[in-house]
């Protein structure tokens, strides 16, 4: 399992991004988190992917909206990307394009065989945990663009048995709603950690690092 959750952006250390994917350099980059920001979504894309290219990785757009109930052709896709890209933004919009695309339960098998890289950040980070609840604290989940189902999506990838407190103590917007997310998890006894802006939270097999601005072991 090769896991790269960042809270912001790439990170501080973009570098143990490109020492986990090895040498493998076909990324994939999912923007459906801003889907109800259109013009956000594509300043987003220009300047990840130029990023990513940066970085020495050759990048293709991947639209989970082309792929609602059409899951094989998504797994055949998958099944040439080394690395899926995922930028922030509502949390359950990105999750609800998961379930859709049936991409959740591909990236789920391919985590699990060490087929593929997952990354991204902020949203990318949170969904990683087994449950959004606590989430709804900082995103809107009533928030549904054109074409998506409205029925919230609670369940997380439950790829990491913990959940992620992202943007914490950070100048960053949502700062303020993520120790509310905090206080829930503390309150309702669930696991988590935390991640400042910079930071970034790589897992590679059953090695776990908190990688950024303040090295944590």
């Amino acid at each position: 399992m090769r896991l790269y959750l960042s809270s912001f952006d790439v990170g501080n250390h973009p570098d143990e991004l490109v020492a986990l994917a090895g040498q493998a350099r076909r990324v994939a980059i999912i923007l459906n988190a801003l889907d109800h920001r259109p013009q956000a979504r594509t300043g987003w894309l220009d300047r990840q992917t130029s990023k990513l290219a940066g970085l020495g990785f050759g990048v293709v757009e991947l639209d989970l909206r082309n792929y609602f109930r059409a899951s094989e052709p998504l797994r055949q896709f998958l099944g040439d990307v080394d690395l899926v890209w995922i930028n922030g933004g509502n949390a359950f919009i990105l999750r609800r394009a998961m379930k859709q695309s049936g991409f959740d339960a591909i990236v789920r098998d391919a985590i699990a065989r060490d087929a593929i890289v997952y990354a991204g950040f902020s949203a990318a980070a949170v969904i990683a945990s087994e449950s959004l609840r606590g989430l709804e604290l900082t995103d809107n989940p009533h928030e549904v663009p054109a074409g998506y189902d409205p029925e919230i999506v609670w369940d997380g990838l439950g790829i990491v048995p913990f959940a992620i407190a992202v943007h914490y103590q950070s100048d960053h917007p949502e700062s303020a709603s993520v120790e509310r997310e905090i206080a829930f998890y503390e309150a309702s006894g669930i696991p988590y950690r935390t991640l400042r802006d910079g930071e970034a939270l790589v897992i590679h097999g059953e090695r776990e690092r908190i990688v950024g601005s303040h090295d944590r072991a």
